[in-house]
């Protein structure tokens, strides 16, 4: 809401620092009318896919360093570790029980099991997955459901994960979802194609500050009268 007086508009601008000022002007230049035209639009379409394939490498080379899941056992609430990771031809998910959390990463040859990742059908998540869908889980807190996911792979059997934290859950999400070649969905990769391409528009319009960005590109000039003409390069 604008202020309606001056006394209104200095109490707001005191309770601004630069960093606010500064995270506002940028802003509203990416909604200025430019940034809605026709040929702003089209550099965002265009440069799209190519934030979308690096999200996507981020994803599989976060499989690939693997991560630490706890286990839930089914008689009481037992936590276990289990460790899995991708291997670098981006064709096998290694994993294997872990008797405490690693403080780093874990080597392939301790992880004694594998899925083909031409096995994998599916991703389930959520109150869909078969671990969630137990007696035991279902008293499970909202927490747990919304970080459980699950492998569905040949013949009919599952890998069960609940991931530590949110963004770990996003990353093994969408990575998988890359792996089967489909859309990555998460809250953080959308969030993280919005800060991407906001990022490149910003480096790719820097040459054009302050300049009027032209709706429909320049006519094309009329062919010349001659085209008897040479150059001289001595």
């Amino acid at each position: 809401m604008k202020p309606s007086s001056i006394d209104q508009l200095k109490n707001k601008l005191r309770g601004l620092n630069y960093s606010e000022i500064l995270r506002l002007r940028q802003s509203e230049r990416m909604s200025q009318d430019d940034f809605q035209s026709p040929p702003i639009i089209e550099l965002r379409e265009r440069i799209q896919p190519e934030i979308l394939e690096l999200i996507k490498q981020q994803r599989l080379n976060r499989l690939c360093e693997g991560s630490c899941f706890r286990k839930l056992g089914n008689r009481r609430r037992q936590e276990k570790f289990w460790f899995c990771r991708l291997s670098l031809n981006h064709k096998v998910l290694h994993y294997g029980d872990l008797e405490e959390s690693p403080q780093g990463e874990v080597p392939f040859d301790l992880l004694s099991d594998k899925i083909p990742v031409s096995d994998i059908k599916s991703v389930l998540t959520g109150k869909d997955c078969p671990h969630m869908k137990e007696k035991s889980a279902l008293k499970q807190n909202k927490e747990v459901l919304e970080l459980a996911f699950s492998v569905l792979y040949d013949p009919d059997e599952t890998l069960n994960f609940v991931a530590p934290n949110k963004y770990e859950y996003c990353i093994w999400t969408d990575g998988l979802c890359a792996l089967l070649g489909r859309e990555m969905g998460s809250d953080l990769t959308r969030s993280d194609l919005d800060t991407l391409i906001s990022m490149e528009m910003k480096l790719r319009l820097l040459d054009l500050e302050n300049i009027t960005i032209p709706e429909a590109p320049p006519p094309v000039p009329k062919e010349p009268s001659s085209y008897n003409f040479t150059y001289n390069y001595s």
